[in-house]
């Protein structure tokens, strides 16, 4: 990455380049400010990263680039990896979040004009990375600093600006593949792109299209994802005793890994066991034709005193489930001008952005099916058992056997369809030095989704049979139910998932939903100079721009009636809301060339919002920056910012999810130690004190636009010093920097969470539980089987607090024939901390897993005649949350702790006669993801789900570009 620092002479190849070319150096505006300059000096710390050194760091794509830790600081993104989690923007979206603040509190831009949110489902909130077009962009401006009062909401902890080239003029052909080396040839990627663009005395137009493509990553390719153990400290992992080794994906105390396959549950009776079981009473089975007594031909994994990991919980199928999800991108971009000597000299300009990515992931299901009792699918060995009263399936009759079926591989698939159009008019203003830009800009990203799923309906007319004749079934409601197909019979081949296909086809189908999200944006600006003061111009913008947004989301009408047999449900998000806003920012020369004052400069800015969903704000902003001596700039800001609530948070329909049924509050609750209020409140709902719920907790999340859902607010300050020593001839050039940052943000939008909202409930005072008030209000319970609903709202309680160091150098020399540069970057946090209630602790994360301390880069060029070599390195710190879970790690069952991660760079590249190659290995050292216990932490495999670490393993890369 090359990282430029405001204040510094960064952005030029030496400081005394910059002076000497200060006057040839056109005006512009660099993010962060929307006023001209001629110079990267401002008080704002801004980062900037070049495509030449993308491209020498093997990123293929500006998502791969923006992703990585130089810019996020070390703090985890939305990536593909996250194809099997809920996430917002829905499976296949790749966002940004700078400062460990998520992407819906960093705006990114194209050529300073907002990108609008893309993806698909309810939750569609943030701009999605995968629609930039990389083929034509020229570099990235970083700002990790609020900035509202510029660009109004979402930035708060910073804005990511993508500039394209601007006035390209012939033709290039690119193309690049990256080729892991160690995942079975799987997981590699490849984009090809084609740019050009002409001028003439008074037109311009450039534009590209370019097609990326990532193969799919399975668990099968990595060794750190193949077997997924425990991972438990002094021998505690569970050993199976067919192999007399640790269990792949076992079934731990805390619910993670495997799932039960191959097993049936009956009610509780006397049989045989497998080998490391507990006496002779079991109420889990699994086929063994030599069983002839008991319950003949099955043999006891399960009942009172036994183990969970003594069943099945692997098959091969699931190392077909997707690591890094495979995409296809299609990208086209265009921009012209043209010149109409008219109204100022004003340009006539367009930029046009057409995107389309198809993504799917691949996962892996259990069905667990019932079979009713009485039902002549069941084999007269089971027709003993009453398993469970009806579960959803069996028309009101009880369960009398249930078959854990480990089905196999499911597929779903995107498809997203991004369109974002601007045209607008700039040129001279009235008053001389002034000009105005005044855009219109239309952005809709349309996408439809579709995953495979039992549908409940057919699942409970195909087990609701009449034998026929021997062995064979029909459906007994086949006339009003046409073409049904009867469930298989209870059977050892049904148990271990071979089932017929004409039944597969009838119960397991895709549901399709709809995504629309659509933004318009007119904005109107003038900048220019106010009137000269001995140290300069004091220059100053005046805008106002106009937002109106809505979303629609319809998911498949199975999923809106919930027909979708043990899955979540989703009913429709649909609303709109709008923006008008009035801006300014004005940047005064205060001192200039004096003793101890070679320059002092501030800038302030301010925005006054008006939205329709909850009314008026304003924000401002102060910045200065003070040169009291050549080699030492000292800059500051300050300034609130705010964040509207996103569409989704105000508008997503209900959509349901589960918790296990550990979660239930009342768990237990006549154990010493738990609070009066808990026990006196479960009891009145007449449970025994040894009650332990059997069923998960539904949880239904709402948007909050009927609570009153209001903005988050903010505050930002900045701290920095940029430090430029003259050295000796023939020394180089030196550049440090380092920032103190500090971002507060009060009435964060955030739902209470399901299990703090049964915890309050049911601690509070008997009579207010009773009355059904407060927290009781979002929670219900039924009656004939004891089940929880928790309704978890959007709302303003939260508040986020990140303290931190930027520290950044740079050094360049020459040696011998050419010259060797140096990049340092380190990002460090001192405070990373949240809470939900007033009431509560700050509960500060930094240096937990997930949340490392420090990150860094480093990376070294060496660069001669046509030739340039790079060797970089990328740092996360180690982890632990040892002390946060209070363990101690000498005696704790768990490894809650990873050591420092280190991956490896190198690459050259060769230019000549418009041909430029560029050829490298990424993660040089093929160093694997360090490993974490199971049950604390999501993982992949047996490493932590963070996107600081690669997956991949050592990877190959070559860019050829050809440009004439």
């Amino acid at each position: 990455m090359a990282f430029f620092v405001p204040g510094a002479a960064f952005a030029q190849t030496t400081a005394q380049t910059q002076d000497q070319d200060a006057a040839q150096v056109d005006e512009i505006v660099v993010v962060g400010s929307r006023i001209r300059r001629d110079n990267y000096n401002a008080p704002s710390p801004t980062q900037v990263v070049t495509r030449e050194e993308a491209t020498l760091q093997g990123f293929a794509s500006t998502t791969e680039a923006l992703q990585s830790t130089a810019v996020t600081g070390g703090t985890s993104q939305i990536n593909n990896s996250y194809g099997g989690y809920v996430t917002d923007g829905g499976p296949g979206a790749n966002t940004i979040g700078l400062r460990g603040m998520g992407p819906s509190r960093t705006l990114v831009l194209l050529n300073g004009r907002r990108v609008s949110p893309a993806g698909s489902r309810g939750s569609v909130g943030s701009a999605d990375l995968n629609v930039l077009p990389t083929a034509m962009i020229d570099r990235v401006e970083v700002l990790r600093d609020g900035a509202s009062s510029v660009y109004g909401s979402d930035a708060v902890a910073g804005v990511v600006n993508i500039q394209t080239r601007q006035g390209f003029e012939g033709l290039t052909l690119e193309g690049q593949v990256n080729a892991p080396t160690e995942a079975n040839g799987n997981g590699g990627s490849t984009r090809l792109s084609v740019v050009a663009g002409a001028k003439g005395d008074r037109w311009r137009a450039a534009g590209s299209v370019e097609r990326y493509e990532r193969d799919e990553l399975t668990l099968r390719d990595r060794e750190f994802t193949r077997c997924q153990t425990d991972g438990f400290f002094n021998d505690q992992d569970y050993i199976d005793p067919r192999t007399g080794q640790s269990k792949c994906y076992p079934i731990t105390t805390t619910g993670s890994n495997g799932v039960t396959i191959n097993t049936i549950g009956t009610s509780v009776a006397t049989g045989v066991g497998v080998p490391g079981s507990v006496g002779t009473s079991f109420n889990r089975w699994r086929p063994n034709s030599a069983v002839t007594t008991g319950v003949s031909g099955f043999e006891g994994v399960g009942g009172s005193g036994n183990n969970l990991n003594v069943r099945d919980t692997f098959e091969d199928r699931m190392l077909n489930e997707s690591l890094i999800s495979p995409v296809d991108i299609t990208t086209i971009y265009g921009e012209g001008g043209y010149d109409l000597h008219a109204l100022g000299n004003a340009e006539v300009y367009g930029e046009v952005l057409f995107n389309q990515r198809k993504s799917s992931q691949t996962g892996y299901r259990q069905l667990s099916l019932d079979y009713a009792e009485g039902s002549p699918l069941i084999p007269d060995n089971l027709a003993f058992s009453t398993f469970a009263p009806d579960q959803g399936l069996n028309k009101g009759q009880n369960v009398g056997v249930r078959a854990f079926i480990g089905f196999g591989n499911d597929t779903s698939e995107q498809e997203v369809d991004f369109t974002k159009l601007t045209g607008g008019l700039r040129g001279d203003f009235i008053v001389p030095g002034w000009r105005y830009d005044a855009y219109v800009s239309h952005s809709r990203s349309k996408s439809t989704y579709t995953s495979e799923q039992f549908l409940t309906d057919r699942l409970i007319e195909t087990l609701d049979v009449v034998e026929t004749a021997p062995g064979r079934f029909e459906c007994a409601q086949l006339s009003s139910n046409p073409g049904c197909v009867a469930a298989p019979t209870l059977s050892t081949r049904t148990i271990a998932g071979e089932l017929p296909q004409d039944w597969v086809d009838y119960v397991f189908r895709p549901v399709t939903g709809t995504t629309e999200f659509e933004e318009t944006i007119v904005s109107v600006g003038i900048d220019g100079p106010l009137f000269q003061l001995p140290a300069g111009e004091v220059s100053a913008f005046f805008g106002a721009e106009w937002r109106d947004s809505s979303i629609d989301d319809t998911p498949g009408l199975d999923s809106q009636l919930g027909n979708t047999y043990n899955y979540s449900t989703s009913a429709i998000t649909r609303g709109s809301d709008s923006v008008w806003e009035a801006f300014g920012e004005v940047e005064v020369p205060v001192l200039r060339d004096l003793p101890f004052a070679q320059e002092l400069t501030l800038n302030g800015s301010f925005r006054y919002t008006d939205y329709d969903s909850y009314g008026d704000d304003t924000t401002y902003k102060i910045g200065a920056v003070y040169r009291p001596i050549d080699w030492l700039s000292l800059r500051a800001t300050y300034g609130t910012s705010f964040r509207a609530p996103a569409l989704f948070e105000q508008f997503v329909g209900a959509t349901s999810g589960f918790l296990s049924s550990g979660a239930d509050a009342c768990n237990e609750y006549g154990a010493d130690g738990v609070n009066p209020n808990r026990a006196a409140n479960c009891a009145a709902e007449g449970l025994a004190g040894d009650y332990y719920a059997t069923t998960s907790v539904q949880v239904i999340s709402e948007g909050g636009a009927e609570l009153g859902l209001a903005a988050e607010t903010s505050t930002n300050l900045t701290i920095g010093a940029v430090f430029q020593p003259t050295l000796p001839s023939g020394w180089g050039n030196l550049d440090f920097a380092v920032d103190y940052y500090e971002i507060e943000v009060e009435n964060g939008v955030s739902q209470y969470g399901a299990s703090a909202i049964l915890d309050r409930c049911y601690d509070s005072n008997p009579g207010d539980f009773a009355a059904d008030t407060g927290f009781c209000a979002l929670v219900s319970r039924d009656p004939s089987d004891n089940s929880l609903t928790v309704i978890d709202s959007y709302v303003n309680l939260a508040t986020d607090i990140v303290k931190g160091l930027d520290y950044t150098l740079r050094y360049r020399n020459d040696v011998g024939p050419g010259s060797v540069l140096f990049n340092l970057a380190i990002t460090q946090y001192t405070e990373v901390s949240n809470k939900l209630f007033d009431e509560d602790p700050l509960e500060d994360y930094v240096g937990m897993i997930d949340n490392p301390e420090f990150t860094g880069t480093a990376d070294i060029s060496y660069a001669w005649a046509d030739w340039r070599v790079r060797y970089g390195v990328e740092w996360v710190d180690g982890m632990s949350s040892y002390e946060y879970y209070g363990e101690d790690p000498a005696t704790s069952d768990y490894d809650l702790a990873t050591d420092d991660y280190f991956l490896h760079n190198a690459s050259v590249q060769y230019s000549r006669d418009g041909w430029t190659a560029t050829a490298g290995v990424r993660n040089l050292f093929n160093e694997n993801p360090p490993t974490i216990s199971a049950g604390v932490y999501n993982r992949v495999g047996n490493a932590p789900l963070y996107s600081g670490y690669d997956y991949l393993g050592r990877t190959a890369f070559i860019n050829l570009t050809k440009s004439f």
